[in-house]
């Protein structure tokens, strides 16, 4: 058994909520997960634990990550081969609190297009879970091999599920905690609490610091596959979308292009070491990490330059701490050079010589497509969220009926097709 490594989108993310925030001029917050846990209402664990107790991790419980590529030869019930289409959903970070998100400021409409609630997510997650779908990882899906050319190439792999059911990958965008987020009922970051567990860090409406695994989309997989364990069989939980200029998980990592001082460095430093806990438990546990670039750009316009500087980048402040990945998921679902699977230009040649070979950008359908002419993988994702829920109904009802999921009585009144 081993572990991995780590259509275009109809509505533009151009707006705040799109370019997930303005990028702070300095890293700022604390260290690492220094809140107690002050955890108001049902949906924040009475259990939570207290971070800034600072008590010795306990050895956390073993987790089998194993290859769905390779038929199992022990096992009771039979595994049989997959060849079809293995579907992707993606989501952006979940609002924790309707209340803050959907407060009727100039965010409230963005939220609502582009995001899901809690109790939402915990909706499709049971759904997809009920109509037979299983957890894969996005980097077992593809392989890079050698042609009889002699040239390297992508090959779609064979995967080999449990009789009965279906191979589903998730993906979640922006895991960086934005400043906007912090502000609008979303949670602030990840820190392993001291049951060694992933644990979210946020504030309630009140203001009181809530640390739960019931609030932030993360955790609450984590916690789905310890009920249900036949949901991700080969230890498979999501793949992280980051980019940097906010820092990763919530936690400060980035520089300042304009000014720096020994004193932002320092607490930099603080928040690179405070994340790297957080980093190895998520990969311990069955996630993994693409790039979202840097700075959240758009492949389709940006020169060539600038995707250059930004990837470097990505390369020194992100995968310097999350390790090396393959996979690229597009800012916007802007595709490079304008048409990446009829087209190679200089900015997918360049992306993919940095080692990226898997290419994901937002559509109507899970698609993909292996290129010919350079090592390679494009596909599309699908993205359960207030714009799907409000308008998409029927082509999500392989995974979910939208007239179960959508909370009416907390988004906005806005216009909904199926009502």
């Amino acid at each position: 058994m081993r572990r991995f490594l780590p259509l275009l989108l109809a509505l533009s993310l151009s707006l705040s909520l799109a370019a997930c925030g303005a990028a702070p001029s300095s890293p700022g917050g604390s260290a690492g997960g220094s809140a107690s846990a002050a955890a108001s209402g049902s949906s924040a664990s009475s259990a939570a634990p207290d971070a800034s107790a600072q008590p010795e991790t306990p050895e956390p419980e073993p987790y089998v990550i194993s290859d769905p590529t390779v038929q199992p030869t022990d096992t009771a019930e039979p595994y049989v081969a997959w060849d079809g289409i293995v579907e992707h959903l993606f989501f952006h970070p979940v609002i924790a609190y309707p209340e803050l998100a959907f407060d009727g400021d100039d965010q409230a409409n963005g939220l609502d297009d582009f995001m899901v609630t809690v109790d939402e997510y915990d909706k499709i997650l049971q759904s997809v879970y009920d109509r037979g779908y299983v957890l894969v990882d996005i980097n077992s899906v593809w392989s890079e091999t050698v042609g009889e050319d002699g040239q390297p190439k992508m090959v779609r792999n064979t995967l080999y599920l449990p009789e009965g059911k279906k191979p589903l990958i998730l993906s979640f965008d922006d895991t960086n905690y934005y400043p906007y987020m912090l502000e609008n009922g979303l949670t602030y970051k990840l820190i392993v609490g001291d049951d060694g567990l992933i644990w979210s860090e946020g504030k309630d409406p009140q203001g009181n610091e809530v640390i739960s695994q019931d609030l932030d989309a993360i955790p609450i997989l984590d916690k789905f596959v310890r009920e249900h364990p036949d949901f991700s069989p080969f230890g498979a939980k999501g793949c992280l979308s980051l980019t940097g200029y906010c820092g990763i998980l919530g936690y400060r990592t980035q520089t300042d292009t304009k000014s720096w001082s020994a004193e932002q460095e320092a607490q930099r430093q603080k928040e690179i070491e405070a994340v790297k806990p957080v980093i190895a438990e998520l990969k311990r546990t069955g996630w993994t990490f693409g790039s979202h670039t840097w700075g959240h750009i758009r492949l389709g316009s940006k020169p060539l330059e600038t995707v250059q500087a930004d990837t470097q980048r990505w390369l020194d402040e992100v995968g310097s701490l999350v390790g090396e990945t393959s996979i690229l998921f597009y800012p916007h679902g802007e595709r490079p050079d304008g048409d990446d699977w009829k087209t190679t230009g200089p900015v997918f040649r360049y992306l993919q010589s940095q080692g990226f070979r898997v290419f994901a950008s937002v559509g109507v359908e899970s698609f993909s497509y292996i290129k010919k002419d350079i090592c390679a993988v494009i596909c599309d994702r699908l993205h359960p969220d207030g714009t799907t829920l409000r308008h998409s109904r029927d082509r999500y009802l392989q995974f979910y009926d939208a007239k179960d999921i959508m909370d009416v009585s907390v988004r906005p009144k806005r216009e909904i097709d199926w009502q």
